[in-house]
C-alpha cells in the first residue's frame, strides 16, 4: 500500500475538523426486525456482488490510516452475519496507522457473540458495543420481532467473559415503548460492570415516519435518572458522541447521546463507509462518494486518498436536523451502518 506523501496527511475539513475514527459497515443485512429500523418484511438487501470483498475492505481500511485514521469500528446491518468477519477484524487489526495498530471496534446486536466472542478477542478486536433496548422479554419481541432477548443476554455474558472492556450498552429512548424502563436498564448495565449510553432516537427509519414530538429528549432523559440516581458530569468529551455522568459518585456512568437536542457536530471526526463502497462523511449526508467503482476499476491508493480528502473537504458543518429544509437520508440505518 502506498500513498504518495502529498495525500499521506490528516482528514481535515473546511472547518478544521480532523477525522481519526472510520466506521465501516461489513453488510447491511440484519437477523432482527427493530420497529424503529424497518419494517416487518425488512428492506431489499445490497447486491451482493457489490458487497466490498475482504482484501478491498482492509484496502481501504489501510489508505485510511495512511492519511490519520486511528480507529475503525465495524457496524452494520449486523457485522457478524458476515462469515469472515473474524478475519476482515484479524486483518485491520494487523494494520499500522500513524500511532500504532488500528484500534478495532465493533457495534453488534450480540445474538452472535456467544459463539464469536472468544475468536473476535484473540483475532485482535478491542471494544464491543451492543444494543440493547430493553431487558423485558415480551416488549423485546414486539420491538425486535424476534423473540431472542435471552441470546443477546447471553451474548453479553460471552462478551465479558472474553475480556472485553468496557463494553458499552446502546439503547435507543423511544416515548410509550421503553421510556418508563430507563432506570432498570441502568441498574442492569451496572451489575454486569457494562456502561449503558442512551441515545435519543433520530430520523434515520425506513419507512421514514420519525417524529420530534415521540423523541424522547437526552434532558428527558436524564431529568428521569436524576430522580433515581446522583447524576455527576464526567469533564469534557472531546469529539466522543456521548456525555458522561458519574452515577451515585462512581465508578460506574452513563451516558446520553443528544444527537437531535443537542448536537455535537462541531467536533465531529467520524467518517462512514457503506456495505457497498459509498465514502460518507456524515451519517446524515445525502451524497456519496464512491469508493467501490475506484477499487474495481483498478485505481491506485492515491485515488482512493484523494476521494477521501475531497470528500471531507465538502462535509457541511452541522448534520441539519433542526433546519426547516431538512432532509432525512435516503438509506435507513442498516445500510448506511452505524
Amino acid at each position: 500500500m502506498t500513498v504518495s506523501s502529498h495525500l499521506a496527511r490528516p482528514l481535515v475539513d473546511s472547518f478544521g475538523r480532523v477525522h481519526r475514527d472510520l466506521r465501516i459497515s461489513l453488510t447491511d443485512v440484519c437477523n432482527l426486525r427493530c420497529t424503529y429500523c424497518m419494517p416487518a418484511e425488512g428492506v431489499p438487501w445490497l447486491a451482493r456482488e457489490n458487497i466490498l470483498a475482504t482484501e478491498e475492505l482492509v484496502r481501504v481500511a489501510e489508505v485510511a490510516a495512511a492519511l490519520g485514521i486511528v480507529e475503525v469500528r465495524l457496524t452494520g446491518g449486523e457485522p457478524l452475519l458476515r462469515r469472515d468477519a473474524v478475519d476482515v477484524v484479524r486483518q485491520m487489526a494487523a494494520i499500522e496507522g500513524e500511532d500504532g495498530p488500528l484500534e478495532v471496534s465493533m457495534t453488534t446486536n450480540a445474538l452472535r457473540l456467544v459463539k464469536l466472542a472468544g475468536p473476535l478477542a484473540e483475532a485482535g478486536l478491542a471494544r464491543v458495543n451492543i444494543s440493547l433496548d430493553t431487558i423485558r422479554a415480551e416488549r423485546f419481541a414486539e420491538l425486535t420481532r424476534r423473540d431472542r432477548l435471552q441470546d443477546v443476554l447471553d451474548g453479553i455474558d460471552a462478551a465479558i467473559e472474553a475480556g472485553f472492556a468496557p463494553i458499552k450498552l446502546n439503547a435507543v429512548a423511544m416515548r410509550d415503548v421503553n421510556d418508563d424502563e430507563l432506570v432498570d436498564l441502568v441498574r442492569f448495565a451496572v451489575d454486569k460492570g457494562c456502561e449503558i449510553r442512551f441515545i435519543e432516537q433520530m430520523p434515520l427509519d425506513a419507512g421514514h415516519i420519525w417524529s420530534r414530538v415521540k423523541m424522547v429528549t437526552g434532558e428527558e432523559i436524564l431529568a428521569q435518572l436524576g430522580e433515581a440516581f446522583e447524576l455527576t458530569p464526567v469533564g469534557e468529551r472531546g469529539a466522543a458522541p456521548a456525555e458522561q455522568f458519574r452515577i451515585d459518585g462512581g465508578p460506574s456512568t452513563v451516558g446520553v447521546i443528544r444527537s437531535v437536542s443537542k448536537p455535537f457536530c462541531g467536533a465531529c471526526d467520524r467518517v462512514r463507509i457503506t456495505a457497498d463502497g459509498q465514502l460518507r462523511n456524515c451519517l446524515f449526508a445525502r451524497e456519496e462518494s464512491d469508493l467501490l467503482s475506484v477499487l474495481r476499476a483498478d485505481g491506485s491508493d492515491d485515488d482512493l486518498a484523494e476521494m477521501m480528502h475531497t470528500c471531507i473537504a465538502g462535509k457541511l458543518p452541522g448534520h441539519g436536523i433542526n433546519d426547516p429544509g431538512f432532509l432525512q437520508p435516503d438509506r435507513p440505518m442498516s445500510a448506511i451502518g452505524g
